[in-house]
């Protein structure tokens, strides 16, 4: 027998719209129909909404980390993260890896996890084909084709987004392997001049990661004139997105909301690149690379214990899609497609998840007059935390 879930007396979020007084029947995962209250007539296990916005699941596609669990740590710290990250809205993620010194096992371990909550999309790997470290440590500079397809192999039918440096030897050669099948590279870490940034879209390089940061001005290239450069590059490239670290520390609002006139709203993602202090009290913690690390307030940055410098996010997607209303003045269906749509989007699932709408996964929020997270729903299945 088909398993029914009907959801009514909702504000549901469809297009660029808020519709009150909604219903939505999810059938085995999928969504099945969206009418007005009333309408529709089947034979369902019925939730009253009570009046809350009902929204798409939120997708993160860079985050290493939460409450005390980093994804480099092995199988049993991203099974922790699929059970807790729904919580905070996140119904499908990209779990980051850093570079270790038994990588092709690592990735092979965590390729394995059959995940309880939210959704495994792929992998990104981020740090072993960058040329600039930030906050990940003893880079190994391999930068092989051989390293490429091993990564890629280790991961097996799981897919691996890489991040790159377009200024990393060989990098345009390497792009085709690497976005093979449809599968996206993030451009990050990056002082790439214009020119050569532009040859790495060319070879499918089309998404920046954590836009802004670790993204250095070359400087003026003789006193009043501006250097352009990476950053330059990506927002001039129609096709290319962005993402953005929304916590109000890593980048200004101001620059989101230029990259939001350059790109226009459908080219820009929000992410947390959350390190290990994502969702706890404020406090010092160890976190990616072993770094010792400070988070002075509940959603803010992680900054080196030493130096102070800015070494991931304590950010989690709900608290992004709040400050993208709060700090950017967006509209809830323009702050919640950045975390929802747009990422589908990047990722080529566009036709899979991301928007409320028929015949898509039933993944999907109740939020309430906060915009925080009271329920959440991963293949029409009400999630209950085990952290909440």
């Amino acid at each position: 027998m088909a398993d029914r879930l009907l959801v009514f007396n909702a504000r549901l979020l469809f297009r660029d719209q808020i519709l009150p007084g909604y219903s939505l029947l999810c059938e085995d995962g999928i969504i099945r129909e969206i009418a007005p209250d009333g309408k529709i007539q089947a034979g369902a296990r019925r939730l009253d909404a009570g009046g809350r916005y009902l929204v798409p699941g939120y997708i993160d596609m860079h985050i290493h980390g939460f409450k005390g669990r980093l994804v480099d740590r092995g199988p049993a710290d991203l099974e922790a993260l699929c059970r807790e990250l729904p919580a905070r809205g996140v119904t499908a993620f990209l779990p980051t890896v850093t570079p270790q010194p038994d990588e092709y096992r690592l990735l092979s371990e965590l390729a394995s996890v059959r995940p309880r909550g939210a959704r495994i999309l792929g992998f990104f790997l981020e740090g072993h084909f960058l040329a600039l470290t930030g906050a990940i440590r003893g880079l190994n500079r391999d930068y092989s084709a051989a390293r490429a397809a091993g990564l890629r192999e280790a991961l097996g039918s799981t897919p691996a987004v890489f991040g790159i440096s377009p200024e990393v030897p060989g990098i345009c050669s390497l792009l085709p392997l690497m976005t093979e099948g449809g599968r996206p590279a993030f451009i990050t870490h990056t002082g790439a001049g214009f020119e050569e940034t532009g040859r790495a879209i060319d070879a499918g390089a089309r998404h920046a990661t954590h836009f802004y940061d670790v993204f250095p001005y070359p400087g003026e290239q003789e006193p009043g004139v501006r250097g352009c450069g990476a950053v330059e590059a990506i927002l001039a490239r129609p096709g290319v997105t962005v993402d953005f670290i929304l916590d109000g520390e890593h980048v200004h609002p101001g620059a989101v909301r230029m990259a939001l006139a350059c790109k226009g709203p459908d080219a820009v993602c929000l992410v947390t690149d959350a390190n290990i202090n994502a969702g706890l009290p404020p406090g010092t913690y160890e976190g990616i690379s072993g770094a010792g690390i400070v988070m002075k307030y509940p959603g803010g940055p992680a900054r080196d214990r030493e130096t102070g410098g800015l070494t991931g996010s304590g950010l989690t997607m709900d608290l992004a899609v709040k400050n993208a209303v709060k700090l950017l003045g967006l509209s809830l269906p323009r702050a919640v497609y950045l975390a929802s749509a747009n990422p589908a989007k990047v990722l080529g699932l566009e036709n899979q998840t991301g928007k409320i709408e028929t015949g898509l996964w039933a993944d999907f929020l109740l939020l309430d007059e906060d915009l925080g997270v009271t329920e959440c729903f991963i293949g029409g299945t009400q999630w209950i935390s085990e952290s909440a």
